[in-house]
């Protein structure tokens, strides 16, 4: 609701749908939880206990649409196998693709952060099965839980009986009879919960402790381009899934050729016997459609594959892919072809994660760990440059580090300076070049200064020292002295 229809802020809000006859609340805002409403109670007794309670009506179907939609986007940024779990989840296979983002946790702290600048305010867990992390991500403390492998039923133990994703009445007819967590139902026989509760019980434990199967069924749009093959007899030898990942590759690359695309992104599905998957993803800088670049980028993933009993099944999608022009040869012999490294890009960046491929550019700002950042190994030259008024060293440091100097104030550069233990004496120093606050960021840099010095000791080693102030007015900085480069 937009306008002049949407809830007052300040207001308590819940979300009202229909359980049969009756009117309940389906979901609820922090302010509503705080005064004590919950998922499932009545409306009347939820208007009856907050005054000024905002009611707006539920729309499961929008909610389902929206869900798919975030399924879809995390498919091409995160992970091959994405599905939405009903109402508020989506559960992700991130084997094989996690280490492309730096890691599980890195993969978490990107995920919910890109979901928090858009607004979505999100939970997440990393565990063996579905259940577990389910579990996790709604009734763990913390919003992002990352389990150990093989972690079994102690981390889901303490958890409230909930988090098994019974159905909604169970729960209150276990409290009644004394059960709270799950490590109650877990020192419970199974045979007299069978008899009572038949067998959603047992069947949810096993899944969430991984004692029987879940699989994920991924979500897949009508437009993703896929190809598939099955086999008669599984396959489970390094040469025999190499040839079959380049017949797919060649009728992939043949469908995207057809609709001018290129592949960024590909997941290749290897579907066992156990009714289990092994998932390889592999991404691009540019859009491809070469057949030998790809199938090597794919191959060279065959050894982290575990055909188990054998695989009976491999799928081959373009999760993502971009408009890719035909490009034109050189049409002389005076022609000079551009340099093309996006191949060699591409492979390390799949060996090694994407977030350790990159390249420095320049940031307009004087003060030196700002005026850099990170960009993409490809990303297109803008012609911006560093200012060449000052020599700048080769090597910064991450941050700067304190040393201990003699040095006359205010504008004398040190004599002599103590880093990491060693004592250097200075025999040449140029300098100071003031670098200046910027006051428009923090009020503390209002009339912060800095002062450096470029210093060669007498071994003919060259640095970068800055004192933190102007040498006269305290206000202005410390006086410390730091080093913050090396001069090759």
């Amino acid at each position: 609701m937009t306008g002049a229809d949407a809830p007052p802020a300040d207001a308590p809000l819940i979300l009202a749908g229909r359980e049969g006859a009756k009117r309940v609340v389906t979901a609820l805002d922090a302010a509503a939880h705080g005064l004590g409403l919950r998922v499932g109670m009545p409306v009347a007794k939820a208007q009856a206990l907050v005054a000024g309670l905002a009611i707006c009506d539920a729309d499961p179907e929008g909610d389902a649409e929206a869900l798919e939609r975030l399924a879809l986007w995390i498919l091409q940024r995160f992970s091959p196998v994405v599905a939405s779990d009903p109402p508020d989840g989506i559960v992700i296979d991130s084997t094989g693709s996690d280490h492309l983002l730096g890691g599980e946790a890195a993969m978490l702290d990107a995920l919910i952060g890109r979901l928090a600048m858009s607004g979505v305010a999100a939970r997440a867990a990393v565990a063996d099965t579905w259940g577990a992390a389910h579990a996790l991500a709604r009734f763990a403390s913390g919003a992002a839980v990352i389990t150990e492998p093989g972690h079994g039923a102690p981390v889901l133990a303490p958890l409230p009986i909930e988090a098994l994703r019974l159905p909604r009445a169970m729960p209150a007819e276990l409290r009644v009879l004394g059960f709270e967590t799950v490590s109650d139902l877990l020192a419970q026989p199974r045979a007299p919960l069978v008899l009572r509760f038949g067998p959603e019980p047992g069947r949810r434990l096993d899944e969430a402790l991984g004692r029987s199967a879940e699989p994920i069924e991924p979500i897949r749009p009508a437009e993703l381009i896929e190809t598939r093959r099955v086999f008669a007899e599984p396959i489970s030898a390094a040469e025999t899934i190499a040839r079959y990942i380049g017949k797919l590759v060649e009728t992939l690359c043949s469908n995207l050729e057809q609709e001018g695309l290129g592949a960024r992104r590909l997941d290749l599905v290897c579907q066992r016997v156990d009714n289990t998957a092994q998932v390889v993803r592999v991404g691009t800088a540019r859009p491809v459609r070469d057949v030998k670049r790809l199938t090597r980028l794919l191959c060279d993933k065959i050894e982290t594959l575990d055909p188990g009993y054998g695989i009976e099944g491999l799928s081959l999608c373009a999760v993502l892919a971009e408009p890719l022009k035909p490009r034109q040869s050189a049409t002389t012999l005076l022609d000079e072809a551009e340099p093309d490294i996006s191949d060699l890009i591409d492979t390390l960046a799949n060996r090694v994660g994407e977030r350790a491929i990159h390249r420095a550019a320049p940031v307009a700002s004087d003060v030196p760990e700002r005026s850099v950042c990170r960009v993409p190994a490809l990303s297109p030259d803008t012609g911006a440059g560093w200012p060449d008024a000052w020599p700048r060293p080769a090597r910064l440091l991450l941050r700067p580090e304190p040393v201990e100097t003699i040095a006359l104030l205010p504008d004398h550069p040190p004599v002599s300076f103590t880093w990491r233990g060693v004592r250097r004496r200075v025999a040449r120093a140029d300098g100071p070049e003031r670098v200046f606050g910027e006051w428009w960021k923090r009020d503390a840099e209002m009339i912060a200064v800095r002062d450096y010095f470029r210093v060669e000791d007498d071994a003919g080693e060259r640095f970068w020292l800055y004192r933190a102030g102007d040498g006269e007015d305290p206000a202005t900085g410390s006086h410390r002295w730091f080093i913050h480069g090396i001069f090759g």
